[in-house]
């Protein structure tokens, strides 16, 4: 390669790199695998070795890809966090071994730990209590998470034990156990929202949501991994997890202590055969000298320890044939592309269907009729294509254009500026955003009517029995008995249930309704803010986004969704069935002690965390502040409660009120 073949290449490399960084550390949406992205970055290391006329101090290859942004306050990291060198195969393992066995003259021994495929934090603590919790960043400076940290009931608010510094700093990754992001998927889906692409995406990003209240109704976890500061129980790295352990933390019983690298390329294959056994995600091994001492003797490269190295798995792929590629309406008439495959083995399961997500990832993989694609799971749950074999295209092979008009009725597609997806504006007429709007409306956590499953939906939706969710309150016994696989007792049960659903509270009723953005934190929010759907409906848009969670997409759908006229004929006609669209202020509260009380909560607490009690303020009727005014009942003091907040609550004669005396109050002790 001469000079300007060299140049070039290096500049586009840095292109390409860079965009990948932003995708995987802004976004949390990487469009390519580790691996291949270690390959790019690879090449240009060598590219610039090779060429050092044409280094960069801002390569790529010079510093750390960033999440940083700006809703969240900055904090520089008491020691860097740096990434990893990687490797992928035994031969470059016992390279590192033997660059370590240069340096060290003496006996040495390794830890092997998973790698764990979620958000790296940084946690300090100070006299025993969780002080601040920062992301990884830019490896120098990181988002300070505390609020959204600590809601994960894995990390210990305050710790206990023996040999405990005054102050240190444990690291840990951040993440999503299989089970609870699929639920969660589910969920999203139900919900008329995106899925996410893997529990790896959606714990980064959760990290980063602004309201503590979202995060904590999400199933995040924590595994520590290293241990820093200056009083540490031990000289070596195995020892001083053992001890954070028994302080409370979660230290992975993975973890092995190997004596030399043939144990840990065994550690290595081990794990790479039984990682599907998980019930979370590993990416690989983490490899770490034992000792501190000898850890500071190699010390560190600009980007990552000497001392360490990340093992890394190859993601399992496959190639398949493109059949063809479908197009899916969802309740909100969002419409998704999917693609139909020749049935093939991948990580344990036949693989038929991959998501394309929308018209941009068409484009971009540039996919033809009949293509050989390469098929991985993201995150080991969802398929998805990640390439095309072009040498195996045929010349005769069509380009894959996205739909103009909906598969289901044929009305011209819309996509706005804002959004990546294209929808299917006919809401009242497309047969698929009824029936997915009507099994949204009687799902469980919605209005949670038993017996009506997707089947008996379609079956009462082709008979025109129900073709809008009001029409479910008219059903009779009578009108169900004659249709195929409905008895009389299935009828006469479906009846009842519906009946029963008629109390069901406002916020799930106004969820129920399905309005496009609006889940169920946000229908929660809107039904206790406003007390009724009328107010709601009278609302401008301008009130609508100063409320804390409504932005303009929110606010934009409200008020879309009522200015239509069918929607509102809709409304009234399940208030003459007896659903209320309004807050039950007749029934009594737990707690009723704190109807129209507002409460500042302050301190650190051993029974609930501060979002839990905010939440638990509110269930019982009551408001929180984040300050404290004259309109202040009492503050709900835990330890440490901000010296500026107890002064002002005493001059201004406004009583504390600790965890005990408060879960006295609403009856919870």
């Amino acid at each position: 390669m001469n000079q300007d073949d060299a140049r070039e290449r290096i500049d586009r490399l840095r292109l390409e790199i860079e965009e990948h960084n932003r995708l995987y550390y802004i976004e949390n949406n990487p469009s390519i695998t580790d691996y291949d992205y270690d390959l790019l970055l690879g090449e240009l290391d060598s590219l610039e070795k090779q060429f050092p006329q044409f280094a960069s101090p801002d390569s790529p290859t010079k510093r750390i890809g960033s999440d940083l942004t700006r809703e969240f306050r900055q904090v520089v990291h008491s020691s860097p966090m740096l990434s990893l060198g990687n490797t992928y195969n035994e031969e470059e393992l016992r390279d590192f071994d033997k660059r370590v066995g240069k340096q060290i003259k003496e006996s040495y021994n390794y830890v092997c730990e998973l790698k764990y495929d979620g958000a790296s934090i940084s946690l300090t603590y100070r006299n025993g209590l969780l002080s601040s919790a920062v992301t990884r960043g830019d490896g120098l400076r990181g988002d300070d998470v505390t609020i959204n940290v600590k809601t994960i009931r894995s990390i210990p608010l305050r710790i206990n034990g023996i040999n405990i510094p005054d102050e240190f700093v444990i690291r840990g990754e951040i993440y999503i156990p299989r089970p609870g992001f699929g639920m969660m998927n589910e969920q999203r889906e139900k919900d008329g929202d995106d899925p996410f692409a893997n529990p790896r995406n959606a714990a980064a990003g959760t990290l980063k949501l602004q309201d503590p209240r979202v995060v904590a109704t999400r199933p995040l976890d924590c595994f520590v991994y290293y241990l820093l500061g200056n009083q540490l129980p031990s000289d070596n790295h195995y020892e001083n997890m053992t001890e954070a352990r028994k302080w409370g933390f979660k230290v992975p019983q993975e973890m092995r202590l190997c004596n030399d690298i043939d144990e840990v390329i065994d550690y290595a294959t081990f794990w790479d055969k039984k990682r599907k056994e998980l019930p979370y995600d590993i990416d690989g091994i983490v490899v770490k000298i034992n000792s501190l001492m000898q850890q500071q003797v190699l010390g560190f490269t600009a980007k990552s320890p000497r001392w360490a190295i990340a093992y890394k798995f190859k993601a399992e792929r496959s190639t398949t044939r493109l059949i063809s590629v479908s197009f899916q309406v969802g309740r909100t008439g969002s419409v998704t592309p999917v693609a139909n495959l020749e049935p093939v083995q991948l990580a344990g399961t036949i693989v038929k269907r991959a998501s394309l997500h929308n018209a941009d990832q068409i484009r971009l993989l540039d996919l033809h009729e009949d293509d050989i694609v390469y098929i991985e799971k993201g995150g080991e749950i969802i398929p998805k294509i990640v390439g095309i074999d072009i040498s195996k295209r045929k010349e005769t092979s069509r380009e894959i254009r996205f739909i103009s008009i909906c598969p289901e009725c044929g009305t011209t597609l819309v996509r706005e500026e804002s959004e990546a997806n294209h929808y299917c504006p006919n809401v009242t007429g497309c047969p698929t955003q009824i029936k997915e709007r009507i099994e949204h409306f009687i799902s469980r956590r919605a209005m949670n009517i038993d017996g009506l499953g997707e089947e008996t939906t379609d079956l009462l939706y082709r008979h025109q029995l129900v073709t809008n969710v009001a029409d479910l309150y008219e059903l009779s016994p009578e009108d169900l008995l004659p249709l195929e696989r409905l008895g009389e007792r299935s009828a006469n049960n479906i009846i009842e249930s519906i009946k029963r659903s008629i109390d069901t509270p406002f916020p799930r009723v106004l969820f129920a309704l399905g309005i496009r953005h609006v889940g169920e934190t946000v229908a929660k929010t809107l039904a206790h803010h406003f007390g009724s759907i009328d107010r709601i409906i009278e609302s401008s848009h301008g009130e609508l986004i100063s409320i804390h969670e409504i932005g303009e997409k929110i606010a934009g759908s409200i008020k879309e969704y009522f200015s239509d006229p069918e929607n509102i004929h809709m409304i009234n006609r399940l208030r003459q069935s007896g659903i209320s669209f309004a807050m039950d202020t007749e029934k009594k509260r737990s707690g009723e002690q704190l109807l129209n009380k507002i409460i500042v909560i302050s301190g650190v607490f051993e029974r609930y965390s501060r979002e839990e009690y905010r939440s638990i303020v509110e269930e019982c009727g009551g408001k929180v502040s984040g300050s404290i005014s004259s309109r202040t009942s009492f503050v709900l003091a835990g330890e440490n409660v901000g010296p500026s907040k107890r002064k002002k609550a005493e001059d201004m004669g406004i009583p504390l009120v600790t965890e005990t005396e408060f879960l006295k109050l609403i009856n919870k002790l």
